[in-house]
């Protein structure tokens, strides 16, 4: 492979907010087990990596949903849950959390279909004459056919906006975001969304769905879009700098033991960040020795250091 890696799977959620401060960290987490591992086959496997009796299959994606419950369980503060495409082309996910009152910004295919008006749910009429069983399943009326998300960059209706996305030490990166409510079909219901067009190079384009309120601003919408390169640096974090590509055990509670010893790893560097960031004063001319634009925010390197 040319790389060290884990055989273990883990589902992770992390706390981002840069509103004030530079804060990204792992908060919560769980392991994720195949469904063949909940075989009789593996029975005793399962007895000898002291996996509990009563514990079940679950998707990746309901691992993610439980997490999330429990962070939200604890009382921690959020304006909005960000997530990748795995999860975010899941409409049972997003129709659960728009059913907790809170707010998501999730990651979809390119190939994901959207209607640029509101399609009409009925059970289409008997047809006379016609054979066969009758309808008894809704589907969209009147002929309305919706649109794969990709398509629409080549329709002309979309709106272009240069929106500052971060400073970084290289300058600001600035990118075209375009964004149009359309309408999506959850099972029986019909809902309205925010999709969000980021265009991040001349080829390559991201596409995510909000459930804002349609008055939401066009640049928190593309500050929210954003975030997810944060959590990836959480991500990052932990495994190359905090020390959690080290594990090398095979048992289940030590796996859990790993990640809360990592996750507390984190909140300490999070909790040094701030510190700094609150009582230290930075050289304005330190950017200039550098010859950058921007200072770099704060890295795990430089608490170690």
């Amino acid at each position: 492979m040319g790389k060290v890696d884990q055989s273990q799977v883990g589902v992770f959620v992390s706390y981002v907010n840069l509103l004030k401060h530079s804060v990204w960290t792992w908060v919560e987490g769980d392991l994720f087990i195949p469904e063949d591992w909940f075989n009789e086959v593996h029975a005793q496997l399962r007895k000898d990596l002291g996996i509990p009796d009563d514990l079940r299959f679950k998707t990746k994606i309901e691992i993610g949903l439980e997490s999330l419950n429990r962070v939200i369980a604890n009382g921690v503060p959020f304006e909005v849950i960000c997530f990748d495409g795995l999860y975010g082309r899941s409409e049972w996910l997003r129709s659960q959390i728009q059913q907790s009152n809170h707010i998501y910004m999730a990651e979809i295919p390119c190939n994901t279909n959207v209607y640029l008006s509101k399609p009409q749910l009925g059970v289409p009429e008997i047809v006379q004459g016609k054979r066969g069983r009758h309808p008894k399943r809704l589907k969209v009326l009147l002929g309305q056919q919706p649109i794969k998300v990709r398509d629409l960059l080549n329709s002309g209706d979309l709106k272009w906006l240069r929106v500052r996305v971060r400073n970084s030490e290289r300058g600001e990166i600035n990118d075209a975001f375009a964004m149009q409510r359309v309408w999506l079909r959850y099972e029986d219901k019909v809902v309205e969304e925010w999709l969000i067009i980021r265009k991040e190079s001349a080829k390559k384009h991201s596409y995510a769905l909000c459930n804002a309120s349609p008055d939401t601003a066009i640049q928190k919408l593309a500050w929210w879009k954003c975030q997810r390169y944060f959590i990836e640096r959480a991500n990052q974090d932990a495994k190359s700098e905090i020390g959690w590509d080290e594990f090398q055990a095979q048992k289940y509670r030590a796996w859990q033991h790993h990640l809360s010893l990592t996750t507390l790893a984190c909140w300490f560097v999070t909790a040094v960040k701030l510190d700094f960031e609150r009582n230290r004063e930075v050289d304005p001319e330190l950017a200039k020795q550098f010859e950058i634009e921007v200072l770099p925010m704060l890295s795990v390197a430089n608490i170690f250091i």
